[in-house]
């Protein structure tokens, strides 16, 4: 139960500095020690993600910290509230394909390793890619909706691909995208979360969901004071660094799932 934390808590550090959420390296690094069904990983995941963006967002809302642009992104995360569910839909059906259940970890963990590797070229090359600034609602809707579906199929909440959407679609830095990140996933999470209890939760263990919640929680508490402390060019780096570690174990994890 202590490596559950322990996961949840550093994963949930990075989560809050890079804007990813944690469930990015909290699925593949759960999945890599087995610890349970693609299902039950994916729903773990979800709530502890979804534990530490409620407090992450909620801090910035009451501090009033101006780095959430609720016109712009308020769209978005009704969209991503919607593709959550949707993506969540996707996920029981590819998983209802299969004979063997596990292979829908396969899916995942491939599908994941593709996106990494788009969004770690597209990082090192954005200085040269010149970005647009999309403000209107339904563009942002449409754009969430994507997003949605994307992170609740995979079980990750937000990952790499948010900040990517920042970077492109609204010329935000790295840390401001960061802060509107988390605001985004907090909502598809919360839809996506609330959609598994309704088409039915997975065998799961309550106390390890509980300390894997509470790492969450507590990740989110050192990662918003260490953000503070960073500069963009610091958390694109740790955010590269990241994407290669999510790439090397997604793809582990793909073939351990497909041969298994």
């Amino acid at each position: 139960m202590i490596i559950a934390f322990l996961i949840s808590f550093t994963a949930c550090i990075v989560g809050a500095i890079c804007g990813m959420g944690g469930g990015v390296i909290i699925k593949p690094v759960l999945d890599f020690i087995q610890f349970g069904s693609a299902s039950t990983i994916s729903f773990m995941s979800g709530c502890t993600v979804l534990a530490m963006t409620t407090y992450s967002v909620g801090k910035t809302l009451i501090n009033r910290e101006k780095t959430v642009e609720m016109k712009t992104v308020t769209p978005l995360a009704i969209g991503a509230a919607i593709g959550g569910i949707m993506g969540k839909s996707l996920f029981n059906a590819v998983r209802d394909m299969f004979t063997n259940r596990q292979m829908v970890g396969a899916v995942q963990a491939g599908a994941l390793a593709v996106i990494t590797i788009a969004t770690l070229v597209y990082t090192l090359n954005k200085e040269k890619i010149t970005t647009k600034n999309i403000q209107g609602p339904v563009g942002c809707f449409a754009i969430g909706l994507v997003l949605g579906v994307v992170s609740s199929f995979l079980g990750i909440g937000g990952g790499p691909i948010n900040l990517v959407v920042f970077y492109y679609f609204f010329s935000m830095q790295t840390k401001v995208a960061a802060a509107n990140s988390l605001y985004v996933i907090l909502f598809s999470q919360a839809a996506s979360v609330v959609s598994t209890f309704v088409t039915g939760v997975p065998e799961f263990e309550l106390p390890k969901l509980l300390l894997m919640m509470a790492g969450g929680v507590c990740g989110g508490i050192v990662g918003r004071k260490l953000s503070k402390k960073m500069d963009n060019k610091a958390v694109d780096k740790l955010f590269i660094l990241l994407m290669c570690f999510i790439i090397g174990i997604s793809f582990y994890n793909a073939y351990v799932y497909a041969v298994g």
